[in-house]
């Protein structure tokens, strides 16, 4: 048996007010915050290569900052899984065994935090580097994916408020940094196959 953290003892109730809202609404909104709790990732996707699209045509010093929000996003999920294995939290339906709008994970797939929010956060952050239109609506996105996975049920809140911060902290460590010294890098691999990937033809 796997020793776990029970998170309803932080907003448990909160959690469950939110799971049984989800229960009496009407099915269509249900449905709509399902496919967007489910494929809504991959938004930030798009968003992320019409950044990069648009860089590409300004130079390769933005191109190459709008390639880091794909890579920082990879090492927020990186981190926020690694913290999950850390903090073992149990997820909400199976420490409450309330139904929710989304099937129940087997034991064993930990809940806080939201690797949803925190792959959302990290590219929201990333974008406001890139564009500060994209960043704006992608921050828009990550919060409304942050609270669709407490209403599937996936998620406490405390979850997705700590995935949020995991994100957003990541992005805002790294993309500075990339934003600082891109010109030697953009002017090296400028030089070698990867130019399309910088410099719009």
């Amino acid at each position: 048996m796997m020793l776990a953290f029970d998170g309803a003892v932080v907003d448990g109730s909160a959690y469950s007010d939110v799971v049984s809202l989800a229960r009496r609404s009407p099915a269509w909104l249900d449905s709509l915050v399902s496919a967007w709790s489910t494929y809504g990732l991959a938004v930030f996707a798009v968003l992320m290569v019409v950044g990069w699209w648009r860089a590409r045509h300004v130079d390769a010093r933005a191109a190459l900052i709008a390639l880091a929000a794909p890579v920082t996003v990879v090492v927020a999920y990186a981190m926020n899984d690694a913290l999950k294995l850390v903090v073992r939290e149990d997820r909400p339906c199976q420490s409450l065994r309330v139904v929710t709008l989304e099937a129940c994970p087997a034991p064993g797939d930990w809940s806080f935090p939201s690797n949803h929010a925190a792959i959302a956060a990290a590219a929201a952050v990333a974008l406001l580097f890139v564009s500060r239109r994209l960043g704006t609506a992608a921050v828009v996105a990550a919060c409304v994916m942050a609270a669709s996975r407490v209403w599937v049920g996936a998620h406490y809140p405390h979850d997705v408020v700590a995935g949020l911060a995991v994100g957003a902290l990541v992005a805002l460590l790294l993309m500075p940094a990339v934003r600082r010294r891109p010109d030697a890098l953009a002017r090296r691999l400028t030089a070698t196959r990867l130019r399309p990937l910088l410099v719009a033809p």
